[in-house]
């Protein structure tokens, strides 16, 4: 019996528990009735009342025998039809949420338990549905965080490589200096010319590394966002960049509001602002102009140069690129800049956007709160 199906089950459970009512329910007729006398009244016209007491027992009996078969075949009829029904009405609907399971094993997106009744198997199957739709989800977000994960792996294996690249540059350089200076070959003689090269060498060496080693910080943990008056907080950001614009001769224009709450990390902002500060600084020539201001909820960062072409703009967020017109080392910095930028940014969900302007020419870069 513990191998049937439940149908099967339920049929024969449901067929011995009536044809037990039924062979116990024709036991207490039967035995009562051979016991039983018959009385017959007979009344004739003259309203002469004659009773007769006919107490005749095989009389009863015999009728009763003749029905007995009759209605234990009918009764086991019903009974069979009865429990088919119910059974039917018990298996279906589990059977129903049993296929849809097995779609569900094979991660069929169309699955669904359809069982409308609002009963225990009604709540099963809605719990089922309920949990696959929760599976489901997971696997999408599992989806999407193993494809997260394999960007930034792909990221870092070329920012890896960039950077390798980078600095194996200036030590070949360094490493060639020295060793021919060591030998004495030539213009290398003179050491008091090409020492303070080799030191601003290992010095942009130095930073570099620093840059590579903070740019590899950026994916840890993040950092949690606090309420903090934005105005106040490009005050003390801007002031740096301020003296070193007056010291080059750059007008420093700052136009903020008196107060501008917002929740963000303090730490990833300051250091992406920073970098694009520092940037329109540096990229901005004497006598020009570098303009802070917020429009609405967008705050703007604008500088006086030379355009760059709209085709050029994506790659700047690469690492270690530089345009054609700041490939020097020395002016156009390490190409890291605006890769940290774009890193931190989309790290704390902030949207930006770096566009040409025209009025003055320019360039402008705007963050969205």
């Amino acid at each position: 019996m513990k191998r049937l199906k439940l149908f099967h089950k339920t049929f024969f459970y449901t067929l011995a528990v009536m044809v037990f009512v039924i062979v116990i329910a024709h036991i207490l007729i039967y035995l009562p009735a051979a016991k039983m006398g018959m009385v017959i009244s007979v009344t004739d016209r003259i309203a002469e009342e004659i009773t007769v007491n006919i107490r005749e027992e095989k009389i009863v009996i015999q009728a009763i025998q003749k029905a007995l078969p009759f209605s234990l075949i009918c009764s086991l009829v019903i009974s069979v039809i009865c429990s088919l029904l119910f059974s039917k009405a018990i298996a279906a609907p589990i059977e129903r949420i049993s296929a849809s399971a097995e779609r569900m094993m094979k991660l069929d997106r169309a699955a669904a338990c359809a069982v409308p009744s609002k009963d225990e198997i009604g709540l099963l199957a809605q719990n089922v549905n309920d949990l696959y739709s929760n599976l489901l989800s997971t696997i999408a977000h599992l989806e999407q965080e193993k494809e997260r994960v394999r960007e930034m792996e792909r990221a870092k294996a070329d920012f890896l490589r960039a950077a390798s690249h980078e600095l194996k540059t200036p030590v070949t350089a360094l490493n060639a200096i020295l060793e021919n200076m060591i030998l004495g070959v030539g213009k290398y003689q003179d050491y008091a010319a090409y020492l303070p090269e080799c030191k601003d060498m290992v010095e942009r060496l130095s930073r570099m590394i620093h840059e590579i080693l903070e740019t590899s910080k950026l994916n840890g943990i993040a950092e949690q966002p606090t309420t903090v008056d934005l105005s106040e907080m490009l005050g003390e950001l801007c002031e740096p960049y301020q003296l070193i614009a007056a010291a080059h001769d750059i007008a420093f224009s700052l136009d903020l509001p008196e107060t501008f709450i917002v929740k963000l990390p303090t730490g990833s902002f300051s250091k992406a602002v920073s970098n694009v500060l520092a940037n329109a600084v540096a990229y901005t020539e004497a006598g020009k102009t570098v303009t802070v201001f917020m429009d609405g909820r967008s705050l703007r960062i604008e500088n006086e140069c030379v355009p760059i072409q709209r085709s050029e703009i994506p790659r700047l967020f690469e690492p270690f690129y530089r345009p054609d017109f700041s490939r020097n080392r020395e002016s156009g910095g390490n190409g890291l800049g605006l890769y940290i930028v774009d890193a931190l940014l989309t790290s704390i969900n902030i949207s930006y956007s770096f566009v040409p302007v025209k009025n003055p020419p320019g360039m402008c870069f705007t963050l969205q709160f």
